[in-house]
């Protein structure tokens, strides 16, 4: 069992804040160097102890190469960018360009990182870069860790950057309590997994946790494939795979006029988090484009591009999950008619709705759309899941949140049991699943989730909100929380105004016809 980590996180934290107090960076500027030496100590950490475990193996008399560290999953670090050969540099060297230099010499021998690491140490302070260098030194600090975590190290200082970034931050980094539930829904055991908009890497990161924690190796098992539209968080997400001893093929593009990936029909998984109601893309630039199969938006809104983007990408065995604004959910006009051919296509199985407060640069509550294509021709095809998650969530602080290990199997396991498969209890949801399926299979539970065929879909004007479907959860009264009760107050208000707003459209539309009978 990995111990826990969150003091010596804490305790690194505290020595990089350091650096944007006491050097000329500005504050958006000094999560890349940081991020960047918590790169080269663990790799340098990771290669260490590749080292001594092939050389203890013997019995070849060429020695130990570059292959076999490459075969471990182990990024090789040459003698001039080992970390313990920078920390014994002597007093009055240059530490900034020695780091530069290491950096440098990691990418010649590293094919995937060519051009990724950062070199801009030489504008850092000798002193500072020093004290840096001793808070990461892994070497010293490694007794007490085990398993994988010094990638969670990373993840968390990913996670701390994009609180401090604001919207910057928020482009590069999903909360990885979000993308543990979308993976463990998703289940990727095996095959090519993709994200158009793959920000730092979080979701192949997670794909590759989960197929480890399910005892197999990632590197043989699955291979990714990304996109981001800016140079610098390509950078991130390929440092964020060589931390974790993966590799994969993520490429600079803009998903809106780009497809470098040929992605139509091309994978067995799919997942993202865009940007959300993104408005001004080119509609003319985009032209015919075999990946928006229903159309083109005609209002000036991103989501159901997105939307096309991931489902057109599977196979016709693939599963995806994208996170989208909840006004999706209900939008009208012709992303109503778009989301209309969605459902009628079969694949959209399950539709959760999350708490807010689970972002770091957006409060509003999302919703996750779950597609699966080999569904078809199985009882499920005429069904999607609905589930309201909007009370499920661990307080972190009084603005974010998060999904605990527990409420995340809890949630994944509701997926499990409405396809017919098994629940899981490697995170302690045997209670929280008795409570609510005591019979060990799916039910309705009112509050919580409830299947709806596509006939009662159509009925409610193809709305995938899942608080239309799910209902309510009864309460005890001395159950009240005032701030969690306005919460659920203002989320219902959400909905009935869109109610209100298509009985308006039904009204205006009758008396048109009204008007227009009188005329004639």
């Amino acid at each position: 069992m990995p111990a826990n980590t969150t003091e010596i996180e804490r305790r690194l934290w505290a020595a990089a804040d350091n650096l944007r107090a006491n050097s000329k960076l500005r504050s958006h500027e000094y999560s890349t160097p940081v991020l960047g030496l918590i790169f080269l100590a663990y790799a340098d950490y990771r290669f260490t102890e590749a080292k001594t475990r092939l050389s203890a193996g013997g019995g070849r008399r060429s020695g130990v190469t570059k292959d076999d560290y490459q075969a471990a999953g182990v990024l090789y670090v040459p003698e001039a960018a080992r970390y313990s050969w920078l920390l014994q540099l002597p007093e009055g060297a240059n530490v900034g360009q020695s780091i530069n230099d290491a950096m440098r010499a990691i990418e010649e021998e590293n094919e995937d990182l060519r051009g990724v690491l950062p070199k801009l140490y030489n504008r850092i302070d000798n002193s500072i870069l020093v004290a840096l260098l001793k808070a990461f030194n892994f070497a010293e600090i490694a007794d007490d860790l085990e398993g994988d975590a010094f990638g969670k190290i990373y993840e968390y200082f990913l996670g701390k950057f994009a609180r401090d970034e604001g919207g910057r931050g928020g482009e590069f980094y999903t909360p990885t309590s979000l993308v543990k539930l979308m993976v463990e829904i998703m289940e990727p055991f095996h095959g090519r997994i993709y994200d158009p908009a793959c920000g730092s890497g979080g979701m192949f990161v997670q794909s590759a946790r989960f197929v480890e924690e399910h005892r197999a190796n990632p590197t043989s098992e699955i291979s990714v494939y990304g996109q981001e539209k800016t140079a610098e968080t390509v950078k991130l997400a390929r440092m964020n795979l060589a931390v974790h001893g993966l590799s994969g093929d993520i490429r600079q593009a803009n998903t809106f006029y780009e497809d470098p990936h040929t992605s139509p029909s091309k994978f067995d998984f799919a997942l993202a988090n865009p940007p959300f109601n993104v408005s001004g893309v080119d509609k003319d630039r985009i032209g015919v484009d075999p990946r928006l199969p229903f159309g083109l938006p005609r209002t000036d809104n991103s989501n159901y591009l997105w939307m096309q983007y991931i489902h057109s990408s599977l196979n016709e065995r693939g599963r995806a999950g994208v996170v989208m604004a909840n006004s999706a959910s209900d939008a009208r006009g012709s992303e109503q008619e778009i989301r209309r051919h969605l459902i009628q296509a079969g694949a959209v199985d399950i539709m959760l709705a999350t708490s807010s407060n689970l972002f770091y640069t957006v409060t509003l509550p999302a919703t996750v759309w779950f597609f699966d294509k080999r569904k078809k021709g199985t009882p499920r095809e005429d069904q999607v899941l609905f589930i309201d998650a909007r009370h499920i969530y661990t307080p972190v602080t009084r603005a974010i949140r998060e999904l605990s290990g527990t409420q995340v199997e809890f949630l994944a396991n509701i997926a499990n049991l409405y396809r017919g498969e098994a629940s899981e209890d490697l995170h302690g949801s045997a209670a929280l699943m008795t409570e609510h399926f005591p019979n060990g299979a799916y039910r309705d539970v009112p509050g919580l989730c409830k299947v709806a065929t596509r006939a009662e879909i159509e009925a409610q004007g193809w709305s995938l909100n899942p608080g239309r479907y799910v209902g309510v959860q009864a309460r005890a009264v001395d159950d009240f929380d005032f701030s969690v009760r306005l919460g659920e107050l203002n989320e219902e208000l959400e909905v009935l105004n869109v109610e209100a707003h298509e009985l308006e459209e039904r009204i205006c539309e009758n008396m048109q016809a009204l008007l227009e009978g009188v005329g004639a």
